[in-house]
């Protein structure tokens, strides 16, 4: 039996072939032990079609930066499609200066993921999600956030951002994210600042 056609995510999202998989699934009898070829349904961020809400089983690595980075490039965090932008997030070369970057490399795409999410978490603390303005939208993702970093407290993080209302304020924001007890929060958790 041939097997079935390869095509990467990254070209499906740039418009190739879409991903075709193979299914165990019934759909009546099978026949002589045929393979069932179907489409596979298309993350929204590769097909352009409309929103979706989007958890982090849904794309791959760190949530939300995985779905943004598909949204952006395909995934592809060494991106450099001539755009004019630059790395799985496709940074613009002032914004990846700006937000100390050229620490890590001369351009986005030559960094490595955690570097890029790293000056990402920067851009989001500051300019919130509309510095990605089509993908955000895509994964239902707006506002300001921080990245709970080790030693952060809801007290500090309120404090440090202005939060009106302080800590309590920032915990009702987050309650769901936060969990039962505020005075546990986990590095690397989003944090909604109101």
């Amino acid at each position: 039996m041939p097997k079935p056609p390869r095509s990467s995510r990254a070209g499906a999202a740039r418009g190739g072939a879409p991903a075709l998989t193979a299914r165990a699934a019934l759909l009546g009898p099978v026949l002589a032990g045929a393979l069932v070829l179907v489409q596979a349904p298309q993350p929204e961020a590769a097909t352009g079609r409309g929103l979706v809400a989007a958890t982090p089983a849904d794309c791959p690595g760190d949530w939300p930066w995985g779905c943004v980075a598909l949204c952006e490039s395909g995934g592809r965090w060494d991106a450099d499609t001539g755009n004019g932008f630059h790395g799985g997030l496709q940074f613009e070369p002032s914004t990846w200066e700006e937000y100390g970057g050229l620490a890590y490399a001369p351009r986005a795409g030559l960094a490595t993921r955690d570097q890029q999410i790293a000056v990402a978490r920067d851009v989001l603390r500051r300019q919130g999600w509309s510095a990605w303005p089509t993908c955000s939208r895509r994964y239902g993702l707006a506002g300001r956030h921080h990245t709970v970093e080790p030693g952060d407290s809801l007290s500090a993080v309120a404090r440090r951002f202005g939060v009106e209302g302080g800590w309590q304020a920032l915990y009702e924001a987050n309650r769901d994210a936060v969990g039962a007890d505020p005075d546990l929060i986990l590095p690397g958790r989003l944090l909604l600042l109101p």
